[in-house]
């Protein structure tokens, strides 16, 4: 088995926005008459789509609301994250996320991005930060019924890169996945795929429980290593643990 494909989430893994999303979602529900509640947000929309998280915030406040309700909801918040982000000089892009695309470039491997997020906020997002040009593919919330940690944003990058790699004939123990949240990574897992949690939005500790491999930050984590690990030339860890 070879590495043919990296998979990267998108929020707590590219750009540093968990936030800015805590902050609209806590606007929402205060324009709904409701109380928020920080932890509550990180049990319930970390690494889950504004859909999902929404309608679960809602639902426990005795709220359940049509789908064009939902809907309006996040378009509302889809444009305050759009003027959030025109206000920002520099954006809060992760630090060595360039330097490992770089790398998995220089490697001919592909990369997706797969992520609960909208396609219009992480294209705006990918396109300031000149990072549109490393991915092949997006799976976004607007591609999928479901959020993770259902696996289907997973199973559909692979059938994607498929498509767009005609003779790739990538199956999902060929892919790294690299995700900030539980929910992510056990969509990962779900799908059948490794994965790296990097720890920036959760403890180290919690997410060596979960994933393959974790590491503090992405400049850890070692292409060739992981390489190797994916040939079985060496049974070393792919980054720090």
């Amino acid at each position: 088995m070879s590495l043919k494909a990296v998979l990267f989430d998108f929020n707590g893994v590219i750009i540093n926005d968990e936030p800015i999303h805590e902050k609209l979602i806590e606007e929402i529900i205060l324009g709904e008459n409701l109380r928020p509640d920080s932890e509550e947000f990180r049990q319930v929309c970390t690494g889950r789509g504004d859909r999902s998280c929404l309608r679960e915030l809602l639902k426990r406040r005795g709220r359940v609301v049509t789908e064009d309700y939902l809907n309006q909801l996040i378009s509302r918040k889809a444009a305050a994250y759009q003027r959030q982000l025109e206000s920002i000089e520099t954006l809060p892009i992760y630090p060595g996320v360039e330097d490992l695309m770089v790398q998995i470039q220089g490697a001919q491997i592909p990369m997706a991005l797969v992520t609960g997020a909208l396609r219009n906020e992480v294209e705006v997002v990918l396109n300031r930060a000149g990072l549109a040009h490393y991915f092949s593919l997006i799976v976004a919330g607007d591609d999928i019924t479901t959020s993770k940690p259902e696996p289907d944003g997973y199973l559909l990058a692979v059938e994607r890169l498929n498509q767009v790699y005609g003779n790739l004939n990538l199956k999902p123990g060929e892919c790294l996945v690299i995700e900030d949240s539980l929910a992510g990574i056990e969509a990962a897992k779900r799908a059948g795929m490794p994965v790296v949690g990097v720890a920036s939005t959760y403890p180290l500790h919690m997410l060596q429980r979960h994933a393959n491999w974790t590491v503090d930050y992405l400049n850890q984590l070692e292409l060739e290593r992981v390489q190797q690990v994916y040939s079985g030339v060496s049974p070393q860890p792919v980054g720090e643990i």
